[in-house]
């Protein structure tokens, strides 16, 4: 509509009555000699009114930038006398914070990466993201490491990123129980979750701190089985499961359902199903019994 007002040198005010923001924007203006008609403004006049309040606030900020450039001289200054240190212990809040920390420990990784992974499986989203952090150390030739919980072997998505990162420097193994969320960058910085819904990590330097994670890690690792190997379990002769065993041994320890659920990545109605059979199997008809008929049972003597 302002183009045809240019060419034409005016346009019908009934033509614009849906395009207000012509006016509002001071690209039209009303015709002196017929209230019926509006007159453009001319485009340069029209910029020239617009910019003058942004380039105002460009001086006012480049001026603010020197008086805070000064300000700070004197303690640049101090700083300078002294040798940089590393933070041993960062707190980062909030999604964005953390994900920066971690593509920027991402691009600066050179040997490996370790990665504890609790739970079972993942949204695509989430795995899109790791998949796109994966590829990006992988194709340098940096080793990879993750353990996630048994019950991402049932997991089709989990499955389909274990293959599309495939490569000889990537290693996937899976054990029962975990530790919380953990990642270490060569063995010199880690990040752990600080909170439950994981909106606060914590990013490790402490040279002691990430070798005592990079060992509890290992010791994990030793005790996982390979993603693509079956799992192996001792059968009992009541038919009950490893994964029924571990619930069993977490029962007598007193551990509720949405406990147990957490810690071996299951989903609680999942969790509650094997509650059932192991009731069913062992004869028992209330909590309280079946933890006594476990501990006769002698299921959790066995290794």
């Amino acid at each position: 509509m302002y183009a045809g007002a240019l060419r034409s040198g005016r346009i019908a005010r009934s033509e614009v009555a849906t395009a207000p923001c012509l006016i509002d924007f001071a690209l039209l203006h009303p015709d002196p000699d017929d209230p019926d008609w509006l007159r453009p403004v001319p485009p340069s006049a029209a910029l020239a009114k617009h910019l003058h309040p942004l380039e105002r606030e460009i001086l006012e900020r480049r001026r603010r930038s020197v008086l805070l450039a000064e300000s700070f001289e004197p303690f640049m200054d101090i700083s300078a006398q002294d040798p940089p240190t590393t933070h041993a212990i960062t707190v980062l809040e909030g999604a964005n914070r953390i994900n920066a920390a971690l593509d920027l420990a991402t691009a600066e990784c050179r040997t490996e990466v370790l990665t504890v992974q609790p739970g079972g499986g993942r949204s695509e989203d989430r795995l899109s993201e790791a998949l796109e952090r994966g590829l990006a150390v992988v194709d340098r030739g940096v080793r990879l490491r993750t353990l996630y919980q048994h019950t991402v072997r049932h997991s089709p998505s989990t499955l389909a990123y274990a293959e599309l990162i495939a490569d000889e420097n990537v290693e996937i193994r899976t054990l029962e129980e975990l530790i919380e969320r953990l990642i270490i960058f060569d063995r010199t910085v880690a990040f752990i979750p600080a909170t439950n819904d994981r909106q606060i990590a914590l990013e490790l330097r402490h040279t002691g701190l990430v070798e005592y994670l990079a060992t509890v890690f290992e010791q994990l690792w030793n005790r996982a089985a390979p993603l693509l190997e079956e799992v192996k379990y001792t059968s009992t002769p009541r038919g009950i499961t490893g994964v029924q065993r571990s619930i069993a041994q977490l029962l007598v320890e007193g551990h509720v359902d949405d406990s147990i659920a957490r810690r071996l990545g299951m989903n609680v109605r999942t969790c509650r199903a094997h509650v059932a059979k192991l009731n069913a199997t062992l004869g028992s008809n209330s909590r309280a019994q079946l933890g006594y008929l476990i501990a006769q049972s002698g299921i959790l003597d066995q290794q």
